[in-house]
């Protein structure tokens, strides 16, 4: 007999498969993704550096994906610069205290980002307050705006020179896309890196 944890757990994998293919047929997201592929290779391989942010578990994936460019994704290659902005307690705790948590990004934005730098920002609303206001920084710097978000957008879309809306609006289910696109430009930046010889 099947019991309500059972079927919790297969309704959960089944809505989430269905999310996933519903994104693999989706020409328009697989065109998005593979051009913050492309930019990202371009920013690294060109000297510039990867900043990453996001709340809660945005920041886990933030973390997640400038681990993986900065050890290794699948190649045995050279480190690239990616520097996730949710990892110095003392920065975000003096921040948060100092200047407030809307500023926690935006700061260290200021402080570490150059023109020929990106900026990946995630929030699976498109609204967090401290997410949006690294954007609007990351424009005024000259860096480039890369935002992942869910189907609505929130305010990302109009301050992300390149943003991805994973088709759903249910935050467990936007943050799995959002992990598979980022292993998919993980594996755009090695196959750029090896065409370097890298």
């Amino acid at each position: 007999m099947q019991t309500s944890a059972h079927n919790h757990v297969v309704t959960f994998f089944r809505r989430s498969a269905e999310v996933l293919v519903t994104a693999a047929k989706d020409e328009q997201l697989l065109a998005d993704v593979t051009t913050i592929g492309e930019t990202v290779a371009r920013v690294l391989l060109g000297g510039g550096k990867l900043l990453l942010a996001g709340n809660g578990g945005s920041a886990a994936d933030a973390q997640h994906l400038a681990a993986e460019f900065l050890v290794r994704f699948v190649d045995d290659r050279r480190p690239l610069p990616a520097i996730a902005l949710t990892t110095d307690t003392s920065a975000l705790t003096a921040i948060g205290n100092d200047y407030g948590f809307d500023h926690l990004f935006e700061r260290q934005v200021r402080g570490l980002g150059r023109p020929g730098d990106a900026l990946l920002a995630i929030s699976t609303s498109g609204k967090s307050p401290n997410i949006l206001a690294a954007l609007k920084a990351a424009r005024e710097l000259g860096v480039t705006t890369i935002g992942f978000t869910g189907a609505k957008g929130g305010a990302m879309p109009e301050l992300c020179d390149l943003c991805l809306r994973a088709p759903s609006d249910e935050t467990a289910v936007i943050q799995q896309i959002h992990i598979v696109a980022g292993h998919a430009i993980c594996g755009i930046v090695e196959q750029a890196l090896r065409g370097q010889g890298g």
